[in-house]
């Protein structure tokens, strides 16, 4: 395919959800629920589709593509350029993220059908899409930071979407606060970064490190423990995981795009993205492995304890990206992107089950108070038994699929 074209089609799959914010934020008043719900959800169904085109010409090529637009910052020694990366590992993002983000798009018209907020909850979504894309498809880590605290914004607007409750304020706040203490060892980090390096781009890093330059163990080290400090705030690891299950707050489809396929998913990517600036710091894998054991198993023995239905499975997140961090630690990038490719589809399908339930017991969240419920919600419980015995099925069928895709992570 021509490289015009698919560079325009990387452009426009990222300009979508930012066309579907402003077009609410616009004229969102002007739009009926019906019309906003499908809207927001055809901008993402859109980028799906042609998420889909380039994931299939990469495949054919086995070669990124790269875009630069213009230089964002250029001043003296220091260069910013606007530009992406969609690559292998990006590509495949890409496709989590539009795929189970218009599941959840599509879920949500009937969800929130009657809220005050309708149009405003479905800007938000397109706004978090869009930041979570930027993210990925970034092919420097300034841009990439841009997208991680777009990201946040989001998550902090849509935790707290019902904002007349002040408990819901207060778990909004939370996850902002604490989410700015990993954030501010991340930005350490890239200050580092570009003091050893001169660059923020990954393949310039990478071209030095793989040519021996700049192989200093002890600012490598530092570097990347800042930067795992960064992911343990957005991807809830000891000892900043007590946003995530306060997140449970905002409404149930949120629960599932925060959990599933955007916000808590961005510090594992990060990491598989370094992944060989990590490799070079034996003693951070260590950490890493340390601090991810530690976090599946605490956060197991606390979702025992736990009777809110959507909390149970919100600390089961935490475990899940704990053992996302384990294989980190130990350099397993594949197995570790793997995980959080399947992750993302059972854990999405099982906070919107529980929506289901939720909606169908009027609001009622105890799990003491549910038993039986397979013969009044037998879709749901359909949802829920294939989702939690099942989802190793998924699993094989994303390995045979994803085989010779996910495993590229290392850069051109």
């Amino acid at each position: 395919m021509n490289p015009y074209i698919l560079n325009n089609l990387s452009v426009i799959v990222l300009l979508l959800p930012l066309i579907g914010f402003l077009g609410y934020l616009l004229y969102g008043r002007l739009l009926s629920e019906k019309q906003a719900g499908m809207l927001a959800s055809f901008w993402i169904l859109l980028s799906f589709a042609l998420s889909v085109v380039l994931f299939l010409q990469i495949s054919s090529s086995g070669l990124p593509i790269n875009i630069h637009l213009f230089d964002w910052v250029n001043t003296g020694n220091f260069k910013v350029p606007f530009a992406f990366q969609v690559d292998q590992l990006s590509i495949i993002m890409m496709l989590l993220i539009t795929g189970v983000g218009s599941l959840i798009h599509i879920y949500s018209i009937e969800y929130m059908h009657g809220d005050k907020g309708f149009n405003r909850f479905f800007s938000y979504l397109n706004l978090f899409i869009f930041f979570m894309l930027l993210l990925v498809m970034s092919n420097n880590y300034v841009l990439m930071f841009a997208g991680w605290e777009g990201v946040g914004l989001c998550s902090y607007l849509l935790i707290g979407f019902w904002y007349k409750n002040h408990d819901y304020n207060a778990a909004a706040n939370k996850a902002f606060i604490m989410n700015r203490i990993g954030d501010i060892c991340l930005l350490f980090g890239l200050f580092v970064i570009f003091s050893h390096f001169g660059s923020f781009e990954y393949q310039e890093i990478n071209h030095q490190l793989n040519e021996g330059n700049g192989l200093d163990v002890a600012v490598i080290t530092t570097i990347t423990l800042l930067l795992f400090a960064g992911a343990t705030g957005k991807s809830a690891q000891i000892p900043l995981y007590t946003w995530l299950p306060d997140a449970m707050a905002g409404p149930t489809p949120v629960s599932a795009l925060i959990h599933a396929a955007t916000m808590v998913t961005a510090g594992i990517y990060m990491i598989i993205r370094s992944n060989v600036l990590f490799t070079l710091a034996p003693l951070t894998g260590d950490i890493i492995m340390v601090v991810g054991l530690t976090t599946a198993i605490f956060a197991g023995l606390i979702a025992f304890r736990q009777n809110d239905i959507k909390k149970v499975l919100a600390y089961s997140t935490v475990s899940q990206l704990g053992l996302m961090f384990f294989a980190l630690g130990i350099g397993a990038y594949g197995a570790a992107f793997f995980h959080l490719l399947t992750h993302a589809f059972f854990k999405a399908l099982l906070f919107l089950g529980a929506g289901s339930v939720i909606h169908g017991l009027s609001g009622e969240q105890d799990i003491r108070q549910m038993g039986g419920l397979r013969h009044y919600l037998k879709s749901t419980h359909l949802v829920f038994f294939t989702w939690c015995f099942g989802y190793h099925c998924t699993a094989a069928f994303c390995w045979i699929f994803f085989q010779g895709q996910y495993t590229y992570c290392r850069l051109y």
